[in-house]
């Protein structure tokens, strides 16, 4: 491609094997925004004159056009999208379009086309977060006084409301929405100017091109601004960690949905059959997006692996950063999008719940904070509740049904009073600490996110 320096053609091999705009093409319109500010910059720096500004701002705008109807056609003998897209332009405007690249180059460019790229897809994902949180706060809303066990070690622990269950996932996209507009700071920076690795003898006015691209701040340093991907790594990581909590939350839906379990009941419209078994109801868009946040680990490997050897300033390796944030963007939308779908049209089997939260060993913790509250300390009353534990299942007795005077002989400190405290009402409402799940307090959890998403 480059004439000057070679006097053999570069290699059908070579060129298919270091193309990329199969991929990158997709950065044209960020590509095309990012030379329409470029070459206005050049005006003010008086390297272009105005005609020639708006004979190239009115190029791009029908190249934009062509590429968005898809009567482009790209050529992967000019390797990226920057290429294909100047190289047109020329073509069709002439001197102007060869004057485009003045004071730039493809390392500064790329930079700044994967940053605006990478903003806009960032507030995008945050959008889809925020409709997944809608619709767990609708769902809890729905679900109403629905009570499940609480587990730990998928053992039964403590009775919760199925709201406060569903509620964790939303403090949990939150954490995911906080980390990727913290990181949209740092993506918010513009390296154009920066050219190839020592910016230009030819000055632009920096901060006015990044005023027309909606940058907060122009970079510091021309090595660093060429050869940084610290924000896209920094975004492939809070998508990792998104899938992770969307894995979680797949986990919980596979189980409870199953026929063991039976607490929800998905739409047919969010569920397969088997090709075998015509009785089969699967919950196939959750086993997907825990799949897929494999894929989006793998992608955060895969940056921070190729970035780790890699010396000042811009070398061919990064090529390779594209596909996996595109890829992740890609998938964590599409993960976003469905799940929210899915929950939205979920349903709760209350009489199923409540056969669970049945289980009087649900209330053991509850026995033990009653002897505390009577004066014994909490470790011997741990050691009473255990042994009390122990006396249930060898006599095949629920709490309830042991009499005072037994209980009497665990500890001295039990009195009438203790069989209040195992009422499944009153143990949710007697929780009423700051986080804890207490109906009221479940209830104003949920006022206050619909009136946050709203």
């Amino acid at each position: 491609m480059w004439k000057g320096r070679f006097s053999q053609p570069t290699s059908q091999l070579v060129q298919s094997y270091g193309e990329s705009v199969s991929f990158d093409w997709r950065l044209f319109a960020h590509d095309i925004r990012g030379s329409i500010a470029h070459s206005k910059g050049l005006v003010k720096a008086g390297i272009i004159t105005a005609d020639e500004q708006a004979q190239i701002e009115k190029g791009l705008l029908t190249i934009q056009h062509e590429i968005e109807t898809g009567n482009f056609e790209w050529k992967e003998s000019l390797e990226d999208v920057h290429m294909n897209i100047e190289a047109e332009l020329t073509k069709r405007i002439g001197p102007a379009g060869a004057k485009l690249h003045t004071a730039r180059s493809r390392n500064d460019q790329v930079a700044t086309d994967v940053r605006l790229y990478t903003r806009d897809a960032v507030d995008a994902v945050v959008m889809l977060i925020q409709s997944l949180q809608r619709a767990l706060v609708e769902a809890s809303e729905r679900s109403g006084g629905a009570v499940v066990p609480g587990y730990t070690h998928l053992q039964r622990g403590q009775p919760v409301l199925f709201a406060h269950h569903l509620l964790a996932y939303v403090e949990m996209l939150s954490r995911d929405i906080a980390r990727l507009q913290d990181a949209r700071k740092r993506i918010d920076v513009m390296p154009l100017g920066s050219g190839a690795l020592a910016g230009s003898t030819i000055i632009l006015d920096r901060e006015y091109v990044a005023k027309e691209l909606g940058f907060a701040a122009v970079t510091q340093n021309s090595m660093d601004a060429v050869s940084d991907r610290d924000f896209a790594t920094e975004v492939l990581f809070a998508i990792a960690l998104c899938g992770v909590h969307l894995s979680r939350l797949s986990e919980d839906v596979i189980l409870w949905c199953s026929a063991e379990f039976g607490f929800i009941t998905l739409s047919d419209a969010h569920t397969t059959g088997s090709s075998l078994m015509p009785q089969k109801k699967n919950p196939d868009v959750a086993e997907l997006t825990r799949g897929k946040s494999g894929r989006l680990v793998g992608n955060l490997m895969a940056m921070l692996t190729l970035l780790k050897g890699l010396p000042m300033t811009y070398n061919r390796d990064m090529q390779e950063d594209k596909e996996p944030l595109f890829d992740s963007l890609d998938t964590i939308k599409a993960a976003l999008a469905v799940f929210a779908e899915m929950i939205a049209g979920m349903e709760v089997n209350e009489t199923r719940t409540r056969a669970a939260t049945s289980d009087p060993m649900l209330l053991a913790t509850d026995l033990a904070d009653y002897l505390v509250n009577h004066g014994v300390p909490f470790r011997s009353a741990h050691e009473v509740i255990g042994k009390l534990v122990a006396h249930s299942i060898s006599e095949k007795v629920a709490f309830a049904d042991i009499p005072l005077a037994k209980y009497q002989e665990f500890s001295p400190a039990f009195e009438a009073d203790l069989f209040a405290c195992l009422n499944l009402e009153t143990a949710l409402a007697a929780r009423k600490g700051i986080g804890a799940p207490s109906p009221q307090n479940v209830a104003a959890q949920i006022a206050r996110w619909k009136e946050a998403l709203s």
